[in-house]
């Protein structure tokens, strides 16, 4: 008769494995951290960045939601982001993509978030819709960078009847 093997011998190979296949599976694009330089900038919320492997990667910006082409603020808003971006060597913190296929990451530039940097601008809304999805700092002090452009006037805030993203696409289709 064969004698099983306890389940701990079963255990420790597939624990070894999972312990150190992780650094592979975060290396997979998009779903974790990209380091490289800005190399287009689209719109006020999504880039390009070129990695040290030659490999672009299309880049959502979370928790924000710019202006779009044609929308009022919308080539202000690029024109923005790429004054703070463009030729730059940035850090994405990732761990997704979204329906298109665009890596949703928070843009970091030499230690300052980017896309809080949008939101004090008067650049870009806050993406409420999406705010489970953020770190709860990442919330308190988005939602609170977005009423302060507000309050201030600043950037597409200073038009009296601004029209979030969202409900101009909507109205476009």
């Amino acid at each position: 008769m064969k004698q099983l093997l306890a389940p701990s011998h079963y255990l420790k190979p597939l624990l070894f494995l999972a312990v150190g296949m992780w650094p592979a599976l975060l290396a997979f694009p998009g779903y974790a951290d990209i380091t490289g330089e800005v190399v287009r900038v689209a719109d006020g919320d999504t880039i390009t960045v070129l990695d040290s492997t030659n490999t672009q990667h299309k880049i959502r910006l979370t928790g924000i939601d710019a202006p779009e082409r044609g929308q009022p603020f919308g080539t202000v808003s690029r024109d923005h982001l790429s004054s703070l971006l463009a030729g730059k060597q940035v850090q994405v913190l990732s761990d997704r993509r979204d329906r298109y296929g665009r890596v949703l990451g928070k843009v970091i530039l030499n230690g300052v978030d980017v896309n809080l940097a949008q939101l004090n601008a008067g650049m870009a809304w806050w993406y409420r819709y999406y705010a489970e999805s953020q770190p709860p700092e990442d919330r308190t002090s988005y939602e609170l960078a977005e009423d302060t452009a507000r309050a201030g006037s600043f950037g597409l805030w200073s038009e009296p009847d601004a029209i979030p993203p969202y409900d101009w696409r909507k109205g476009q289709r």
